[in-house]
């Protein structure tokens, strides 16, 4: 059985051509700056890791933990620190640089770029003609729409948008242009804003969780406000976004939500947010711009979070968290506090050995 290369290289690179887009210095393998007379520049033709890497790759390093496998690195070149450049194999070229990470995403989007955002499945171009797309609906030239996907009356998409298969946009709903919508993905009640990124089984859209208790039960409560993704968004697999009750819920341009999520009605969410999976945050939340939930935290309703705040994986926050605090634990407190007081019952529990 062949070996499938779901995302083929652009182009091999030259090397000097990477190291000037990520602002790098070109390092010989004695550490010191290339000048002088040289041989053309080597060629990159794939991206690996440390120690999975071999001549023609890139690769970085920016954690001490990886030292070992740095030392074993078999790559062309590597973007690295310079106070790092003594551990680096003399046979590799170093790219010196302030963040090396930055540096290697730079680098690797330009050589895979297909890989920055979900691609058609079937890559024909046009509407498929397995796709059901309503009279009503209005489509921008270049938008690509897969087999089984189904555009409902009045949806506008984008010039340069992929609806991926079996993917559902609503009556009405608007998605901007260069936009991906996964496979499976449905939305609903929503306006979308360019270069949105929602990944396979998303959902957008649907009714949020309100009720009105009763002596009798629960009084379904309507919900009808819409979903507003701003511009340069990306939403992971299988996340939820509940459409607003009695106002929008809103996610701020540029903010990235990981898979597994779970957003309340009303919530609005600020610019360039990260919200790692497994989180929820439950209805009628405010969180500010920059605000980082680490992995299965979880936000009650009705609260603030500060610009610029963190929330440290597995917390439960239950009151409003200031502006650029970083909390921990459940109930959520000050991070320190709550390091503190995990390392004294850890002393405690050590101090109370049986005999």
């Amino acid at each position: 059985m062949s070996a499938a290369a779901f995302f083929p290289l652009a182009r091999p690179a030259p090397l000097n051509e990477i190291a000037q887009i990520a602002a790098a210095e070109i390092r010989c393998g004695d550490g010191e700056s290339a000048s002088g007379e040289l041989p053309p520049p080597p060629l990159i033709i794939g991206v690996a890791p440390l120690d999975w890497s071999r001549p023609g790759d890139l690769c970085f390093y920016d954690n001490p933990r990886y030292r070992k496998a740095l030392s074993e690195c078999r790559a062309t070149a590597c973007f690295l620190r310079e106070r790092h450049l003594a551990l680096l194999p003399k046979s590799v070229i170093a790219l010196v640089v302030d963040d090396p990470q930055r540096a290697m995403t730079l680098a690797a989007a330009h050589l895979f770029p297909d890989a920055l955002r979900p691609g058609s499945l079937f890559q024909s171009g046009g509407v498929s003609p397995g796709a059901a797309v309503h009279p009503d609906a209005r489509l921008e030239p270049s938008v690509i729409v897969d087999p089984g996907a189904v555009i409902g009356p009045g949806a506008e998409i984008g010039a340069g948008t992929i609806i991926g298969p079996q993917a559902v946009i609503g009556p009405n709903v608007r998605v901007g242009r260069d936009c991906s919508i996964g496979a499976h993905a449905s939305l609903t009640h929503a306006l979308i804003g360019d270069r949105v990124v929602i990944h396979p089984g998303a959902r957008l859209g649907q009714d949020g969780f309100g009720f009105a208790p009763t002596r009798e039960g629960y009084l379904k409560t309507p919900q009808i406000g819409r979903v507003i993704v701003q511009d340069d968004v990306e939403i992971g697999a299988n996340t939820t976004i509940d459409r607003g009750a009695s106002r929008d819920t809103i996610i701020g341009e540029g903010t990235k939500i990981d898979n597994l999520v779970q957003i309340g009605h009303n919530v609005v969410i600020g610019r360039l947010c990260a919200i790692v999976a497994q989180s929820g945050v439950a209805g009628s939340c405010e969180i500010g711009d920059f605000v980082a939930l680490g992995g299965q935290s979880a936000v009650a309703g009705h609260l603030t979070i500060g610009e610029g705040a963190a929330i440290a994986a597995k917390s439960g926050v239950m009151r409003d968290v200031p502006a650029g605090q970083r909390v921990g634990g459940a109930p959520a407190r000050p991070l320190r506090r709550f390091l503190r007081g995990a390392a004294l019952l850890d002393r405690l529990a050590r101090k109370d050995k049986p005999t």
